[in-house]
């Protein structure tokens, strides 16, 4: 049960991050929802990408995303509250 609650939440922080609903999700994007949060620079938004985008083609794949949503369970459970 608690696997398919993650899975319903991670889709739809996904969702929120991949603005243009293509399925992933670029630095842009990344950086456009971090500002949402709050303060973010460009340095910020790199480090990031280079985390969590495991196969380094310039974007977070869901499944790159998910990963990183696992090993990072509280902090998905901080911005899931927020969007």
């Amino acid at each position: 049960m608690a696997d398919a609650t993650e899975k319903t939440e991670h889709d739809r922080v996904f969702k929120k991050f991949d603005a243009n609903g293509d399925g992933t999700i670029s630095s842009t994007e990344l950086g456009d929802a971090l500002k949402n949060l709050g303060s973010v620079t460009h340095d910020d938004i790199k480090r990031m990408m280079a985390k969590i985008d495991t196969d380094g083609d310039g974007f977070i794949s869901y499944q790159e995303f998910s990963d990183f949503a696992k090993a990072n369970r509280g902090l998905m459970k901080d911005v899931a509250k927020i969007f």
